[in-house]
């Protein structure tokens, strides 16, 4: 029998109706024939107090015995989850991690899959089983203590688990019905898409888009799993959502296909760098040591000052790790690795981005956006681009109106 991946996210299944309209969209498609694996989140709410609970008890906790408590979330939804479909005289049965078994690394709080073997499960199929109900953002580790991959980290389950049973199709339900040209709360024109590419979704997603995961598209980009993004709240139906598949499935591909922001954006510059070989690696190793997510990255030229060449390092990352890289690159000056003037911090940025694969083979994009932004005033600190992006840095009180003069200038309310 052909299968389904259905994943629902914590709104999806935020109390017992609905889990149980949850439940009945399960039921549709095992009466349409298929067997169906079945990805929950933790219901709403229920990961943030569990964080909470440990936090209060050991403020610098056990990572092994944190992900023992905030898995806990996803087994009670996967166990009603089964209860319900039940109920419904749906053969079904919950799954934790280690039963299936999801194999992970050893990286609490934040693993990565290495393997799921299909073999568990398929003999529960072969014996009638219809559902089979996973918890969703956990697994194990080599040492057998049960692991989480991180916040977002059941869209990553939902795709895993597609890819290693050859799923038919991965269907993420959530709050919002498909993804769309930007937020329609920042646009009123914004439109929903039928079909968006793997790279242009993977854009979107580490651009600030909250719809997908970005390690699930990664993933799904890899292994070819076709996803489809939808609403657990209205009816499904063959054109419902927003397909993300290969570029090759979609027939005219515009130059741009959706805006993309993130308002918590920082700005940081070192002022009169001594310029020698190996100075970038001197600023952003221990950047990178220390966990920071270094995003746009701008090198002035280099000017001769009392014989010494001299340079300016901008480059930005999310606002609450500012305090992190200042007391990294404090530390690579103290340590005379890394010499400098000033550190310049700018937190009242925004990044805003254009995101198309169309980019590829049609231009203009650039000045476009360029003069899009000018005649709204508005004054650009950085730009970074790549084959498919095109983002920029803006004072943070320009930022809605960006993304609108943006979506307008590149026609995105046009099907």
């Amino acid at each position: 029998m052909s299968l389904l991946v259905m994943k629902f996210g914590g709104t999806s299944v935020a109390d017992l109706a609905r889990i149980e309209n949850a439940a009945q969209k399960v039921k549709a498609e095992v009466e349409n024939g298929h067997n169906v694996i079945v990805i929950v989140s933790a219901m709403s709410g229920k990961t943030n107090e569990l964080v909470g609970w440990v936090s209060e008890t050991s403020p610098f906790y056990d990572a092994r015995e944190y992900d023992a408590v905030v898995s806990s979330g996803e087994n009670v939804t996967a166990g009603l989850m089964a209860l319900r479909l039940q109920e419904m005289d749906v053969p079904a049965r919950s799954w934790q991690g280690w039963q299936v078994p999801v194999k992970t690394t050893s990286a609490h709080s934040s693993a990565r899959i290495e393997d799921i073997l299909p073999q568990n499960i398929n003999a529960k199929f072969a014996e009638g089983m219809k559902v089979a109900v996973v918890a969703g953002f956990q697994g194990i580790s080599p040492e057998g203590r049960i692991t989480t991959l991180g916040r977002g980290g059941s869209d990553t389950t939902a795709v895993a688990f597609a890819a290693a049973f050859g799923a038919e199709r991965c269907d993420i339900y959530t709050d919002v019905d498909g993804v769309y040209t930007t937020d329609p709360r920042v646009s009123e024109k914004a439109r929903k898409l039928d079909k968006i590419a793997f790279e242009e979704m993977l854009e979107l997603a580490s651009l600030g888009a909250k719809v997908l995961q970005t390690r699930s598209v990664e993933l799904a980009m890899r292994y070819k799993v076709k996803l489809r993004v939808l609403s657990s709240f209205e009816e499904q139906t063959d054109t419902a959502g927003t397909l993300v598949c290969d570029e090759e499935e979609i027939m005219e591909n515009r130059p741009v296909s959706g805006i993309a922001f993130s308002r918590d954006e920082a700005k940081m510059t070192l002022v009169s760098v001594l310029d020698t070989p190996g100075v970038a690696a001197a600023i952003f190793g221990p950047l990178s040591e220390a966990g920071i997510n270094v995003d746009m990255i701008i090198q002035n030229i280099s000017e001769e000052d009392a014989g010494k060449n001299i340079t300016d390092m901008t480059f930005s990352c999310p606002t609450d790790q500012v305090a992190r890289a200042k007391k990294a690159l404090d530390a690579a000056q103290a340590s005379g690795a890394l010499v400098f003037d000033e550190l310049i911090v700018d937190e009242n940025v925004a990044k805003v981005s254009a995101v198309g694969i169309g980019m590829r083979s049609q231009s203009g994009v650039a000045a476009k956006m360029f003069k899009t932004l000018s005649d709204e005033g508005i004054n650009i600190k950085v730009i970074a681009t790549s084959e498919i992006k095109i983002s920029v840095l803006i004072d943070r009180k320009y930022m809605e109106l960006a993304v609108q003069a943006l979506h307008d200038a590149f026609e995105l309310e046009r099907a």
